[in-house]
Protein backbone atom coordinates (compact mmCIF):
# COMPACT_ATOMS: atom_id res chain seq x y z
CA UNK A 1 0.00 0.00 0.00
CA UNK A 2 1.26 3.50 -0.76
CA UNK A 3 0.85 4.38 2.92
CA UNK A 4 2.61 1.29 4.20
CA UNK A 5 5.43 1.92 6.62
CA UNK A 6 7.99 0.37 4.28
CA UNK A 7 7.08 2.74 1.43
CA UNK A 8 7.24 5.85 3.60
CA UNK A 9 10.17 4.97 5.87
CA UNK A 10 12.12 2.15 4.22
CA UNK A 11 11.39 -0.31 7.03
CA UNK A 12 12.31 -3.68 5.53
CA UNK A 13 15.00 -6.31 5.86
CA UNK A 14 15.72 -8.78 3.11
CA UNK A 15 18.03 -11.42 1.67
CA UNK A 16 19.31 -12.30 -1.78
CA UNK A 17 19.99 -15.99 -2.26
CA UNK A 18 21.11 -17.96 -5.30
CA UNK A 19 19.79 -21.37 -6.21
CA UNK A 20 22.03 -23.35 -8.54
CA UNK A 21 21.10 -26.34 -10.66
CA UNK A 22 23.83 -28.99 -10.40
CA UNK A 23 23.26 -32.52 -11.79
CA UNK A 24 21.93 -33.64 -8.40
CA UNK A 25 19.07 -31.11 -8.62
CA UNK A 26 18.35 -27.54 -7.45
CA UNK A 27 20.65 -26.45 -4.60
CA UNK A 28 20.17 -23.30 -2.53
CA UNK A 29 23.45 -21.63 -1.55
CA UNK A 30 23.79 -21.63 2.26
CA UNK A 31 20.06 -21.43 2.90
CA UNK A 32 20.29 -21.67 6.69
CA UNK A 33 22.89 -18.90 6.98
CA UNK A 34 20.92 -16.53 4.76
CA UNK A 35 17.71 -17.01 6.73
CA UNK A 36 19.56 -16.60 10.02
CA UNK A 37 20.94 -13.29 8.79
CA UNK A 38 17.40 -12.25 7.81
CA UNK A 39 16.19 -12.93 11.35
CA UNK A 40 19.25 -11.18 12.81
CA UNK A 41 18.51 -8.10 10.70
CA UNK A 42 14.89 -8.13 11.86
CA UNK A 43 15.97 -8.39 15.50
CA UNK A 44 18.23 -5.35 15.17
CA UNK A 45 15.23 -3.35 13.93
CA UNK A 46 12.85 -4.80 16.56
CA UNK A 47 10.73 -6.48 13.89
CA UNK A 48 9.02 -9.58 15.26
CA UNK A 49 8.92 -12.43 12.73
CA UNK A 50 6.42 -15.23 13.35
CA UNK A 51 8.53 -17.83 11.55
CA UNK A 52 11.59 -19.75 12.64
CA UNK A 53 14.70 -20.09 10.51
CA UNK A 54 13.75 -23.63 9.56
CA UNK A 55 10.22 -22.59 8.62
CA UNK A 56 11.59 -19.85 6.37
CA UNK A 57 13.97 -22.30 4.70
CA UNK A 58 11.10 -24.76 4.19
CA UNK A 59 9.00 -22.01 2.65
CA UNK A 60 11.82 -21.18 0.26
CA UNK A 61 12.15 -24.83 -0.78
CA UNK A 62 8.38 -25.14 -1.32
CA UNK A 63 8.41 -21.98 -3.46
CA UNK A 64 11.13 -23.42 -5.70
CA UNK A 65 9.26 -26.69 -6.07
CA UNK A 66 6.07 -24.83 -7.01
CA UNK A 67 7.65 -22.36 -9.44
CA UNK A 68 10.08 -24.81 -10.99
CA UNK A 69 12.65 -22.11 -11.77
CA UNK A 70 16.30 -23.10 -11.32
CA UNK A 71 18.89 -21.73 -11.42
CA UNK A 72 17.38 -18.61 -9.95
CA UNK A 73 17.64 -15.77 -7.46
CA UNK A 74 15.50 -15.86 -4.32
CA UNK A 75 14.31 -12.76 -2.48
CA UNK A 76 12.90 -13.19 1.05
CA UNK A 77 11.73 -9.88 2.48
CA UNK A 78 10.30 -8.87 5.86
CA UNK A 79 8.56 -5.51 5.87
CA UNK A 80 6.34 -3.28 7.94
CA UNK A 81 3.04 -2.93 6.14
CA UNK A 82 -0.01 -0.66 6.17
CA UNK A 83 -0.81 0.45 9.69
CA UNK A 84 -0.31 3.82 11.29
CA UNK A 85 1.06 6.83 9.40
CA UNK A 86 4.04 8.03 11.39
CA UNK A 87 7.63 7.16 12.16
CA UNK A 88 6.66 4.89 15.07
CA UNK A 89 6.69 1.41 13.48
CA UNK A 90 5.10 -0.61 16.27
CA UNK A 91 1.52 -0.24 15.05
CA UNK A 92 2.27 -1.47 11.53
CA UNK A 93 1.87 -5.18 10.74
CA UNK A 94 4.82 -7.34 9.78
CA UNK A 95 4.56 -9.01 6.37
CA UNK A 96 6.84 -11.76 5.05
CA UNK A 97 7.24 -12.62 1.38
CA UNK A 98 9.51 -14.90 -0.65
CA UNK A 99 9.79 -14.70 -4.44
CA UNK A 100 12.20 -16.11 -7.00
CA UNK A 101 13.14 -15.37 -10.58
CA UNK A 102 15.87 -16.11 -13.14
CA UNK A 103 18.90 -13.84 -12.88
CA UNK A 104 22.26 -13.96 -14.60
CA UNK A 105 25.55 -12.25 -13.77
CA UNK A 106 24.96 -9.33 -11.39
CA UNK A 107 27.81 -7.18 -12.65
CA UNK A 108 27.33 -8.28 -16.25
CA UNK A 109 30.82 -9.66 -16.61
CA UNK A 110 32.68 -12.90 -17.00
CA UNK A 111 34.36 -13.52 -13.66
CA UNK A 112 37.81 -13.84 -15.20
CA UNK A 113 37.42 -10.79 -17.43
CA UNK A 114 36.85 -8.54 -14.45
CA UNK A 115 35.12 -5.19 -14.02
CA UNK A 116 36.25 -1.58 -13.94
CA UNK A 117 35.33 0.23 -10.73
CA UNK A 118 35.86 3.55 -8.99
CA UNK A 119 36.22 4.72 -5.42
CA UNK A 120 32.95 6.43 -4.64
CA UNK A 121 32.64 9.99 -3.39
CA UNK A 122 29.84 8.70 -1.13
CA UNK A 123 30.90 7.42 2.30
CA UNK A 124 29.47 4.18 3.65
CA UNK A 125 27.05 4.58 6.53
CA UNK A 126 28.96 5.38 9.71
CA UNK A 127 28.83 3.30 12.91
CA UNK A 128 25.94 4.18 15.21
CA UNK A 129 23.96 5.79 12.39
CA UNK A 130 22.40 2.86 10.53
CA UNK A 131 23.45 -0.68 11.48
CA UNK A 132 25.64 -2.02 8.67
CA UNK A 133 25.33 -5.60 9.96
CA UNK A 134 21.61 -5.54 9.17
CA UNK A 135 20.63 -6.05 5.54
CA UNK A 136 17.88 -3.44 5.50
CA UNK A 137 16.12 -1.66 2.67
CA UNK A 138 17.00 1.76 4.11
CA UNK A 139 20.74 1.01 3.93
CA UNK A 140 20.44 0.55 0.19
CA UNK A 141 19.60 4.19 -0.41
CA UNK A 142 23.29 4.73 0.39
CA UNK A 143 24.10 1.86 -1.97
CA UNK A 144 22.00 3.41 -4.73
CA UNK A 145 24.00 6.64 -4.55
CA UNK A 146 27.24 4.67 -4.85
CA UNK A 147 25.91 2.60 -7.74
CA UNK A 148 24.38 5.47 -9.70
CA UNK A 149 27.51 7.59 -9.44
CA UNK A 150 29.61 4.69 -10.74
CA UNK A 151 27.28 3.98 -13.67
CA UNK A 152 26.95 7.56 -14.89
CA UNK A 153 30.76 7.84 -14.83
CA UNK A 154 31.21 4.69 -16.90
CA UNK A 155 32.10 2.16 -14.21
CA UNK A 156 30.44 -1.14 -13.34
CA UNK A 157 30.54 -0.51 -9.60
CA UNK A 158 31.77 1.81 -6.88
CA UNK A 159 33.75 1.01 -3.76
CA UNK A 160 32.85 3.09 -0.74
CA UNK A 161 35.17 4.10 2.09
CA UNK A 162 34.00 4.13 5.69
CA UNK A 163 33.75 7.21 7.90
CA UNK A 164 37.47 6.92 8.75
CA UNK A 165 38.56 6.68 5.12
CA UNK A 166 39.26 2.94 5.03
CA UNK A 167 37.88 0.58 2.38
CA UNK A 168 34.39 -0.59 3.34
CA UNK A 169 32.53 -2.37 0.52
CA UNK A 170 30.83 -1.98 -2.83
CA UNK A 171 27.19 -0.98 -3.20
CA UNK A 172 26.21 -4.62 -2.79
CA UNK A 173 29.42 -6.61 -2.44
CA UNK A 174 32.28 -7.23 -0.04
CA UNK A 175 35.80 -6.46 -1.26
CA UNK A 176 38.97 -8.57 -1.09
CA UNK A 177 42.49 -7.56 -2.11
CA UNK A 178 45.67 -9.61 -2.42
CA UNK A 179 49.05 -8.15 -1.50
CA UNK A 180 52.24 -10.22 -1.30
CA UNK A 181 50.16 -13.38 -1.40
CA UNK A 182 48.07 -12.37 1.64
CA UNK A 183 44.29 -12.13 1.29
CA UNK A 184 42.95 -8.95 2.93
CA UNK A 185 39.39 -7.87 3.61
CA UNK A 186 37.80 -5.23 5.79
CA UNK A 187 36.50 -6.32 9.22
CA UNK A 188 32.84 -5.89 10.15
CA UNK A 189 33.79 -2.76 12.11
CA UNK A 190 34.43 -0.92 8.83
CA UNK A 191 30.66 -0.69 8.14
CA UNK A 192 30.68 -4.03 6.33
CA UNK A 193 27.74 -6.37 5.85
CA UNK A 194 28.63 -9.87 7.14
CA UNK A 195 28.48 -11.44 3.69
CA UNK A 196 27.68 -15.12 3.35
CA UNK A 197 29.93 -15.46 0.29
CA UNK A 198 32.58 -13.44 2.15
CA UNK A 199 32.46 -16.04 4.90
CA UNK A 200 32.72 -18.86 2.35
CA UNK A 201 35.81 -17.28 0.78
CA UNK A 202 37.45 -16.85 4.19
CA UNK A 203 36.75 -20.49 5.05
CA UNK A 204 38.01 -21.81 1.71
CA UNK A 205 41.14 -19.63 1.82
CA UNK A 206 42.06 -20.95 5.27
CA UNK A 207 41.48 -24.54 4.13
CA UNK A 208 43.79 -23.91 1.14
CA UNK A 209 46.48 -22.45 3.40
CA UNK A 210 46.17 -18.92 1.96
CA UNK A 211 47.08 -16.32 4.63
CA UNK A 212 43.99 -14.29 5.55
CA UNK A 213 43.90 -10.97 7.41
CA UNK A 214 40.84 -8.94 8.36
CA UNK A 215 42.08 -5.38 8.92
CA UNK A 216 41.51 -1.77 8.01
CA UNK A 217 42.62 -1.33 4.40
CA UNK A 218 43.70 2.09 3.08
CA UNK A 219 42.34 3.26 -0.26
CA UNK A 220 45.74 3.16 -1.97
CA UNK A 221 45.99 -0.58 -1.39
CA UNK A 222 43.49 -0.95 -4.24
CA UNK A 223 46.01 0.62 -6.62
CA UNK A 224 49.02 -1.49 -5.61
CA UNK A 225 47.22 -4.79 -4.95
CA UNK A 226 48.20 -7.82 -7.01
CA UNK A 227 44.57 -8.87 -7.19
CA UNK A 228 41.18 -7.58 -6.09
CA UNK A 229 37.72 -9.05 -6.28
CA UNK A 230 34.14 -8.62 -5.14
CA UNK A 231 32.15 -11.28 -3.33
CA UNK A 232 28.42 -11.50 -2.82
CA UNK A 233 25.56 -13.88 -3.41
CA UNK A 234 24.55 -11.81 -6.44
CA UNK A 235 28.07 -10.91 -7.60
CA UNK A 236 29.41 -14.37 -6.64
CA UNK A 237 33.20 -13.93 -7.10
CA UNK A 238 33.94 -11.19 -9.63
CA UNK A 239 37.46 -9.96 -10.40
CA UNK A 240 38.21 -6.24 -10.29
CA UNK A 241 40.19 -5.28 -13.39
CA UNK A 242 40.87 -1.64 -12.55
CA UNK A 243 40.17 0.96 -9.89
CA UNK A 244 39.94 4.63 -10.90
CA UNK A 245 41.44 3.61 -14.27
CA UNK A 246 44.50 2.08 -12.59
CA UNK A 247 44.99 -1.58 -13.50
CA UNK A 248 44.90 -4.02 -10.61
CA UNK A 249 47.94 -6.27 -11.01
CA UNK A 250 47.93 -7.55 -14.57
CA UNK A 251 44.31 -6.55 -15.04
CA UNK A 252 42.95 -10.10 -14.98
CA UNK A 253 41.91 -12.59 -12.35
CA UNK A 254 45.06 -13.84 -10.62
CA UNK A 255 46.01 -17.12 -9.00
CA UNK A 256 44.32 -16.46 -5.67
Amino acid sequence: HVMSHVVNYGSSVFEGIRCYNPPSGPAIFRAQEHMQRLLDSAKVYRIDVDFSRDELVTGMVELLKHNGVAPCYIRPIVLRGYGEAGVNPFNSPTEVYICNYPWGKYLGSDAEQGVDVCVSSWTRIAPNTLPAMAKSGANYMNSQLIKMEAIVNGYAEGIALDAEGYISEGSGENVFVVRNGVLLTAPLGNSVLPGITRDSVLQIARELGIPVVEQGIPREMLYIAEEAFFTGTAAEVTAIRSVDKISVGKGVMGPI
